[in-house]
């Protein structure tokens, strides 16, 4: 027994004492102490030579030693890679004057829909309308009914809706003005909102018409508020938007929603008013719709249309990034064309 203690502790030695340097000298030092042929598997094999009270001594000291060399491989073979990587690393950098300045980064660009979106969010916030967000699933009474469009009104034809339900009705938002309602029934009056976001409509994808895309839509509903008051909104934003320079004009219309209602339109900013194919050579371009805010919806709130009053707008994102940087086709908005987003790196 004494003679197999002593050949472990020879054992222990060596292998504390080996230093391979490379990959083939880290093999052999496995082979030699940890294979199958192994110093180590030698010593286990006399473990049969003893009674079972040396026996459970020696196979103690035996693990211990294994464990040890198995530690010490582990060692050598993470401090041999990391020897490589280094030399290779240095091998990369050789002949790398570090002094030059190094090469730019190429810089990112904002889409310029989140651009105009973020303007048109700054000047109506300054003006003390805050920012009112919702659902994009939404239910009937939201997007249709309460808005003046229950089932049979003519008005829901000029939708061209995605619908997820039937019974019940559940849709892809055709506009924000669903945002309106929810903050109608969920905030107490006053109050001063526009909504930004994405809609939906089921129409064929072409220069002119996509199936998504995105409105901001304001709503003011207080006491004693005018069609002056929306007018003044408007101007206020036009002029923010597009210069003090571009005139504006409003049109009668209908909205379901909106009572006596109105388009506007703006002198065209391509041709400055004189006539253009944007334009259609009548110097003007519709870019929102308004009113002020049907007596009937305010009464599906709750709402004393006799006390209060207000007034509501909506406008196409893409129609106002189309005026202010000219262009011409709603695709290139969802392309990801990197040749048409660098061109607004300048407009961060």
């Amino acid at each position: 027994m004494d003679d197999l203690l002593k050949e472990i502790q020879t054992l222990r030695q060596a292998i504390a004492l080996a230093s391979p340097n490379d990959a083939q000298e880290l093999e052999a030092f496995r082979i030699r102490y940890l294979g199958s042929k192994g110093q180590l598997k030698q010593l286990f094999s006399k473990l049969g030579m003893l009674d079972a009270a040396q026996k459970k001594a020696i196979g103690r000291e035996l693990n211990d030693l294994k464990q040890f060399a198995e530690n010490q491989y582990a060692a050598h073979r993470q401090r041999i890679q990391q020897s490589q990587v280094s030399t290779s690393t240095a091998s990369e950098i050789a002949g790398v004057d570090i002094t030059l300045p190094g090469e730019p980064l190429p810089l990112g660009s904002h889409h310029p829909l989140s651009i105009v979106r973020r303007e048109m969010v700054r000047i109506f916030e300054s003006i003390g309308f805050a920012v009112a967000e919702g659902p994009e699933i939404e239910d009937d009474w939201h997007n249709f009914t309460s808005l003046n469009m229950p089932p049979d009104h003519p008005a829901r034809d000029m939708q061209d809706t995605f619908y997820l339900s039937r019974d019940p009705v559940w849709v892809l938002r055709t506009h924000t003005s669903s945002v309106q309602a929810r903050v109608l029934e969920s905030q107490p009056l006053p109050v001063r909102v526009i909504c930004p976001g994405r809609v939906y409509r089921n129409e064929t994808i072409s220069a002119r018409a996509h199936c998504f895309f995105h409105q901001v839509e304001g709503l003011y509903v207080s006491q004693q508020v005018s069609f002056a008051d929306l007018k003044q909104t408007l101007y206020y934003f036009v002029e923010e938007m597009f210069g003090h320079h571009t005139r504006v004009r409003f049109r009668p219309s209908y909205f379901p929603f909106t009572e006596p209602s109105a388009e506007m339109d703006i002198s065209c900013t391509v041709c400055g008013g004189k006539g253009c194919s944007l334009c259609k050579y009548t110097g003007w371009v519709e870019i929102l719709g308004c009113g002020m805010v049907h007596p009937d919806l305010l009464r599906n709130f709750q709402i004393d249309p006799e006390v209060y009053t207000g007034y509501a707008f909506g406008m196409g994102i893409e129609r106002i990034c189309q005026l202010k940087y000219r262009v011409n086709d709603l695709r290139l908005y969802s392309q990801n064309d990197l040749r048409f987003l660098r061109q607004f790196i300048a407009a961060i």
